[in-house]
């Protein structure tokens, strides 16, 4: 299956039954509207989509059967950390589990992996982590992973301790407010990297060239804001797994963060797409006082 062929069925699939617009059709996969008519067409005289009587576009068993081999198999969450720039909230509470607006910042992770029908889900614990297990009753298919380095190195540690589980898989910073459900996705066509596009930014940011992340820095213009959200294929993630393995081996290298090891240490073994959100799709919270801005009633405290 092409490209165009993958975007155009797997929005019809998320769409379910809705009536869809070729220009709604454009606007969610960033085809044009003569890509979108020519893949329908394409589409229709290969069986994979059909018109139902009340005039929507559905999607085919065939079609189905063609989005299968890109679903999602798992998604692995890192909350470990212990996230002092939270002072004093995360005293009592670690970092996911605080709530925004009325619900633990991590259960908008869940509940959208959840929706998509992605139920291996793996979270790796450190600070606090008997809290987490609350979780359970809600959502009782999740697995942790104890780190037991989560004070001792950077990030990299609780990636490396998941790395087995990579594959096919979402990997997910714990400290996002997902705002828009519709970034998780069902299917994935290749391994990518959510980034929302910035004339200029002080943060972790990538520069990208024709939709490929070519460097990931401290600061930029004309780039892409890192999200905490990436996907890795079933070969990528494999090539992760060593990777890693290597990376935290090496002196020095448990004071690296788990990204910088696709994206510096071996940039030229991985060809990772951006995969281009908005600000007002998910939100990180990074201190107490983002908290008290983005939730009033930290303000009271």
């Amino acid at each position: 299956m092409n490209r165009n062929q993958f975007e155009l069925l797997s929005a019809i699939e998320r769409e379910g039954e809705k009536k869809l617009t070729q220009r709604y059709i454009a606007e969610e996969t960033g085809m044009s509207l003569g890509i979108v008519n020519k893949t329908l067409r394409e589409a229709l005289e290969k069986e994979l989509i059909y018109m139902n009587d009340k005039k929507q576009i559905q999607i085919t068993n065939m079609g189905l059967e063609q989005l299968e081999p890109y679903r999602v198999k798992r998604a692995v969450i890192l909350a470990a950390g212990v996230s002092s720039r939270m002072m004093p909230i995360i005293l009592n509470t670690p970092k996911p589990l605080v709530r925004v607006h009325g619900r633990p910042i991590i259960e908008t992770i869940l509940d959208a992996l959840l929706n998509v029908g992605i139920k291996d889900i793996i979270i790796v614990v450190g600070y606090m982590k008997e809290q987490f297990a609350l979780l359970k009753e809600r959502y009782p298919s999740i697995q942790f992973i104890e780190n037991p380095f989560f004070n001792e190195t950077n990030n990299i540690s609780s990636a490396w301790l998941a790395r087995q589980k990579l594959s096919n898989a979402y990997v997910l910073e714990a400290d996002l407010v997902i705002q828009n459900p519709k970034i998780i996705r069902k299917y994935e066509y290749c391994s990518n990297h959510l980034g929302i596009y910035c004339e200029r930014t002080d943060d972790w940011c990538f520069i990208v060239k024709k939709d490929f992340i070519q460097k990931m820095e401290i600061g930029g213009e004309n780039c892409y804001r890192m999200c905490g959200i990436s996907f890795w294929t079933d070969n990528d993630g494999k090539k992760l797994e060593q990777c890693l393995d290597e990376v935290w081996n090496r002196p020095g290298g448990k004071e690296r963060y788990w990204d910088e090891v696709p994206f510096r240490e071996y940039r030229n073994a991985f060809e990772i797409e951006i995969r281009k959100c908005k600000k007002k799709d998910l939100m990180e919270v990074d201190t107490w006082k983002e908290l008290q801005t983005i939730d009033p009633i930290y303000t009271m405290q």
